[in-house]
């Protein structure tokens, strides 16, 4: 009996060795030098593997936290989160880049990913298969991206990124100067007469030389009317006869454009989505 029972538990212990040993894998990257993790993380950057390049990359950081390397890693990993759609890692991994290095030759670049990574945001896979209208969406993440490349831009206006961040920054004002007529139109169809108009008259004054403009006459026009004020109805009509008389929100008396499925940068043509 005591031999069956020591034998059980020779049997018990090395069960338990064996679980151990097998659920124990040996750290590959624990001799790794500086340049070597750098090396690995950016061979896996460069084949889209993008969790194991995050993994290499804050192990460098994590185990030589100065020089050069660990300082181009925090710039990658933030290219890294951005490909691999984890947004606020991405900009949280730029900003830190910006606040440890604001003199570094490449600051400019997290800017430019971080308006990136914001003006991403919220497109989907639905958006490349259906007609989709992003000035309706909440403008948070656009008013973000506007900022960010709006100081790309007057820093760094010499940057590479520089002349892209102009374009999407006329992408994104039109954008929001659209959202607003979405807004007043909103307003509109709840009988808020003089929130539309208010909303409306904003688009006119602060978002000139917008494809929102025209909308948000019309707008004006209709709201001035229900509020039975004459004056003001003429004086909107006047501007969008005199100023766009052969756009379908005075020929039609359209307050919205029609959505029409053209692909996210077919207007601009020149723009890709890294």
């Amino acid at each position: 009996m005591r031999s069956t029972t020591s034998l059980l538990l020779v049997l018990a212990l090395l069960i338990l060795t064996g679980c151990s040993a097998f659920g124990e894998k040996e750290d590959e990257t624990l001799s790794w030098s500086p340049s070597k993790f750098y090396s690995e993380a950016k061979s896996a950057l460069d084949a889209d593997d993008y969790e194991k390049a995050i993994e290499y990359y804050e192990k460098l950081q994590a185990r030589y936290p100065f020089g050069t390397y660990a300082q181009q890693a925090q710039l990658d990993m933030a290219y890294a989160y951005y490909k691999s759609d984890e947004p606020e890692s991405a900009i949280a991994a730029a900003d830190r880049y910006i606040k440890l290095y604001p003199s570094d030759p490449h600051v400019d670049y997290a800017y430019y990913l971080k308006g990136l990574t914001n003006f991403n945001r919220g497109s989907g896979f639905l958006e490349g298969l259906l007609p989709t209208d992003r000035s309706q969406r909440d403008p948070g993440a656009a008013k973000n991206s506007f900022a960010d490349f709006s100081t790309l831009v007057n820093r760094y206006p010499g940057s590479i990124y520089a002349e892209d961040s102009r374009l999407r920054m006329i992408y994104l004002r039109n954008n929001l100067s659209m959202y607003e007529v979405h807004v007043a139109n909103y307003y509109m169809k709840r009988k808020a007469y003089l929130a539309a108009a208010n909303r409306a008259e904003n688009v006119v004054k602060n978002f000139q030389e917008t494809p929102a403009v025209p909308y948000a006459l019309r707008v004006m026009t209709n709201a001035y009317q229900a509020m039975d004020m004459p004056v003001l109805a003429k004086d909107a009509d006047r501007v969008l006869a005199q100023n766009f008389p052969e756009h379908p929100s005075h020929t039609q008396g359209a307050m919205l454009p029609k959505v029409e499925h053209k692909g996210l940068f077919s207007f601009l043509g020149v723009l890709d989505e890294n």
